[in-house]
């Protein structure tokens, strides 16, 4: 049963990461998934960036409001998808990918481009977010199974390869360093950069779905894959408490590429409820006889 819902997940991300035309006429490896993400990215910050300016405009008028900039939008998608590698990777001794080659950071760029020459891009609604959601769960799995713990596990240094905690600590950075160094800055604003109070450190900014699916998904990939010693003995105990047969043997690692279809089912998830939570798909109406109205309750 678990397996006919897996297989086409799997089979989603064997063809959504084979390189495609035109790139691979230039030898490129990049792939749908690659180009979905970018997409998707430049779009949600333009989104974030038209609200942020309409609601300066009616609150403040257009005092201190910037003229637009390419420059500055590249700036903010590059500072979002490479921030939290530039963090990371001093620590781990890698150098940052964008440092390497500049054919990811050229799609960006481009993508940037097209999205910033729209005339406007559609509002968050729910008809659009919650499919988006689901294309979310895949894009985020690619990145917290398949990109950011080979930076780990297979690290020269053996105390970061078999550290569980440098794996999830990784994840967690990786992830979501480049959003908050957006906040921090203040990227998003139509106004001049200055330093503010990034979201993620404000009240119960931790409980954001985005801050801590990141290491939860890649956790749960280790776990099943064995990624490093201490996941393949905790997969071990986990099955002996369930009541699983152990017998003292090692228990099995799953397929990776069914481990990622996993952790893709449950990001998915996750990102589905936080879409109805955020566009309130979750409140129910309830009937008042005496008027036949109907009111809101939480």
């Amino acid at each position: 049963m678990a397996m006919s819902v897996l297989t086409p997940l799997v089979q989603i991300f064997q063809y959504s990461l084979t390189p495609i035309a035109p790139f691979t006429w230039f030898g490129l490896g990049i792939n749908t998934i690659d180009v979905v993400a970018a997409f998707r990215l430049c779009i949600v910050l333009r989104q974030i960036k038209d609200r942020l300016h309409q609601q300066h405009i009616a609150t403040k008028g257009r005092h201190s409001v910037e003229a637009a900039s390419f420059v500055k939008n590249l700036s903010t998608t590059l500072t979002v998808v490479y921030g939290g590698e530039a963090i990371t990777g001093p620590f781990l001794g890698l150098p940052p990918s964008f440092m390497l080659s500049g054919v990811v950071p050229a799609l960006y760029a481009t993508v940037q481009a097209v999205v910033d020459i729209l005339p406007s891009v559609p509002d968050p609604s729910p008809q659009l977010e919650i499919p988006l959601a689901i294309v979310d769960g895949f894009t985020r799995t690619y990145l917290v199974c398949s990109l950011i713990p080979p930076s780990v596990t297979a690290n020269a240094s053996p105390s970061i390869a078999s550290s569980p905690w440098t794996l999830l600590l990784t994840s967690l950075i990786t992830a979501n360093g480049g959003f908050f160094l957006t906040n921090l800055f203040s990227f998003l604003n139509p106004t001049p950069l200055t330093v503010q109070t990034p979201p993620e450190l404000q009240a119960y900014g931790w409980t954001t779905a985005d801050l801590w699916c990141a290491p939860l998904a890649t956790g749960l990939y280790a776990l099943l894959t064995h990624a490093q010693p201490f996941w393949g003995d905790a997969h071990s105990l986990i099955v002996a408490l369930l009541g699983g047969a152990y017998n003292g043997k090692e228990v099995e690692a799953v397929d990776p590429e069914v481990a990622r279809a996993v952790c893709a089912l449950l990001l998915s998830t996750i990102f589905l409820g936080r879409t109805a939570k955020n566009f309130g798909l979750w409140k129910k109406q309830v009937g008042v006889p005496a008027t036949g109205n109907k009111t809101k309750t939480q």
